[in-house]
């Protein structure tokens, strides 16, 4: 841990502390809060009973499922609609029309297709990943130097290889980028999801917690998917670092 991440430990400690304190002077009696303290405690019967680690399965399930569905569909509307301007132009409206749907919205439609389980979250969760990876790898496609693609033209290279060759290694910086969005956006959605309608996974688990009346395991819950998120996008900054060097710093400003 370096000297920045301990000072940055400092204030949310500071106020754990000071609410244990409260919370144990004031003998608080609550349905929705619940001491640090005893939110650990829970946290630790969570994984002694292992509920919360079936409950991370499942959510983790969905989660990476519908993000590599909708990253698979969403970069290769992006890359044919980055190259070809025509195509970009007569799907604008409808693309623009469908993005702000709320991906919750579809709820009612994927219960009533597929019903409960798996394959509606993956469902949702896709959907709500295709826009940013589609927006942000058409831009990528559209502000790469024209002089790589007069290179693929002098090449003769088919349009596949153009594609892979050229086009991909030039955006990919930016679509990763597009992709640690999405990744958040998909744990986010998956979680939603089960606290709305589905019952599985870590928010699931939240509602039958609050349900039965146990602040400290609903808050267990919430601390364990908060950590989960954390660590997820320390892993994709390493990683984006790690392939991409400064090309990422450029990402990320775009």
């Amino acid at each position: 841990m370096t000297a920045n991440s301990a000072k940055a430990l400092v204030l949310p400690l500071a106020v754990l502390a000071a609410f244990e304190v409260w919370a144990r002077a004031t003998h608080l009696q609550s349905d929705s809060l619940a001491p640090p303290s005893e939110i650990v405690m829970a946290l630790f019967g969570a994984f002694a009973d292992l509920s919360i680690l079936a409950a991370t399965r499942d959510t983790l399930f969905s989660t990476f499922a519908g993000l590599a569905i909708g990253t698979i569909i969403g970069l290769a509307l992006g890359i044919a609609f980055g190259i070809f301007d025509t195509l970009n132009r007569l799907m604008e409206v409808t693309v623009e029309a469908i993005r702000p749907i709320p991906s919750i919205a579809l709820l009612p439609i994927a219960l009533i297709a597929l019903g409960f389980g798996y394959r509606m979250e993956i469902v949702i969760v896709a959907f709500a990943c295709v826009w940013p990876v589609l927006i942000l790898s058409r831009a990528a496609v559209r502000s790469i130097e024209p002089r790589l693609m007069e290179v693929a033209r002098a090449l003769r290279l088919p349009p596949a290889q153009r594609v892979w060759k050229i086009i991909v290694p030039a955006a990919l910086p930016r679509i990763f980028v597009a992709f640690r969005l999405s990744a958040g956006i998909a744990l986010i959605v998956a979680v939603t999801v089960e606290i709305a309608i589905n019952p599985l996974g870590l928010g699931a688990g939240i509602m039958l917690a609050q349900q039965a009346l146990r602040p400290d395991l609903m808050l267990a819950y919430l601390v364990w998917i908060g950590a989960i998120g954390y660590a997820l996008n320390v892993l994709l900054v390493v990683a984006q670092n790690r392939l991409f060097g400064r090309a990422a710093l450029s990402g990320d400003g775009a």
